[in-house]
């Protein structure tokens, strides 16, 4: 399976940019989602990576190939770049049966029939739709239309999958299976899956790295809990994680060495960095916290009024009121709150970020004791 780079890649629509150089070095074998809000981009560099669009300045390397240069001119079509594309809307041929969509690529790349047979045979058994070879699209349920689809795509053993948002269409039950197959599928077939989505659950559960694009300006490129720790600016964290990170803004009273001393809620606090550099005295700065370091506790330093619950069975996010500003709170268990009830809260762990007011990029990583 090769190795994918691509080197300040840049995509202009007249006076649109969709994507501004964009550098990427995918590896062998990964898993690699492109993710982040409608008109991010991620899909128009999916498509310049397949070849179905034309970058407008930059270089893209599939393997030892070089597939499109625009200094050079180079600019190899899709079907000369050993790939494979999943569509989000399964484009099967609907007069066709099961085996006949997965085995119609085959027959044009003039496989033996054998040859064909033993392929289609191994897809069925890999996606678990062995029975249904006989059936038309129209008699399967969207799950197994899906399974197809892939199957179809990776009949010819391409060296890259592309996934455009595959499981948009699928209810939420479906999706769930679907993600779990789609990661023992990465495992099994040993290609590289570059796929997007606006999804981040999706992207946190499937991939090997996570690609974050905001207005076609690459966030941040790392694999998914390092994302979601170490998020590099104030989008990447509210953009990933579910409830969002809290973000409470504070001001700098001292500094001394890594260690800040924060003025924020009403108290004071002791910040002290586990990464290094840290902010100067007077400073406006961010602090973010998942809602899982604000736990609800009887002795908690802090007080706030509970605005809602959200019990799930597994655990309740309970939205707490302090002040002007609501806070994200995550306690596991069957437990529940009474609205608008005093509570009371701390900031445990040391993956509190520490983000500045001004350029909103994260600054420093580290405890808070209050």
């Amino acid at each position: 399976m090769p190795h994918i780079s691509l080197k300040h890649v840049t995509k202009r629509f007249s006076n649109f940019t969709a994507v501004e150089d964009l550098n990427l070095e995918i590896s062998d074998r990964g898993f690699v989602t492109l993710l982040g809000p409608s008109g991010c981009g991620k899909t128009t560099t999916l498509r310049m990576i397949a070849g179905l669009e034309t970058p407008t300045e930059g270089r893209i390397t599939i393997g030892d190939t070089v597939v499109f240069d625009a200094e050079e001119g180079i600019n190899l079509p899709p079907v000369k770049r050993d790939i494979g594309f999943l569509f989000q809307n399964y484009a099967l041929w609907p007069h066709m049966t099961v085996e006949q969509n997965i085995s119609f690529g085959l027959e044009n790349l003039k496989w033996k029939p054998a040859a064909i047979r033993e392929r289609v045979d191994e897809l069925l058994a890999l996606l678990k739709i062995q029975g249904f070879e006989k059936r038309y699209p129209s008699e399967l349920s969207g799950g197994q239309q899906q399974r197809v689809a892939i199957a179809r795509t990776l009949a010819p053993s391409p060296k890259v999958l592309f996934m455009d948002e595959p499981l948009s269409n699928l209810d939420a039950k479906l999706r769930q299976e679907m993600r779990t197959e789609l990661k023992r599928l990465h495992t099994d077939t040993s290609s590289t899956f570059i796929y997007v989505t606006h999804d981040q659950l999706e992207a946190m559960t499937l991939s090997t790295q996570v690609c974050l694009m905001k207005e076609g300006i690459l966030q941040q490129y790392a694999p998914p809990l390092e994302v979601y720790n170490a998020p590099a600016n104030q989008f990447v964290a509210e953009f990933v994680g579910n409830p969002t990170m809290n973000f409470i803004p504070a001001r700098v009273e001292s500094a001394a060495g890594d260690s800040l001393t924060l003025d924020l809620l009403g108290k004071k606090g002791v910040f002290t960095s586990r990464t290094g550099a840290v902010t100067q005295s007077g400073a406006s700065v961010i602090v973010g916290i998942r809602p899982e370091f604000l736990p609800i506790s009887e002795n908690g330093a802090l007080d706030g009024v509970a605005y809602s619950t959200l019990p799930s069975g597994m655990e309740t996010t309970v939205k707490i009121s302090v002040g002007e500003l609501t806070l994200s709170s995550v306690v596991f268990g069957s437990v529940d709150y009474a609205v608008d009830s005093p509570v009371k809260f701390d900031v445990v762990g040391e993956k509190i970020v520490l983000f500045d007011s001004q350029t909103h990029d994260r600054i420093a990583i580290g405890s808070l004791k209050l």
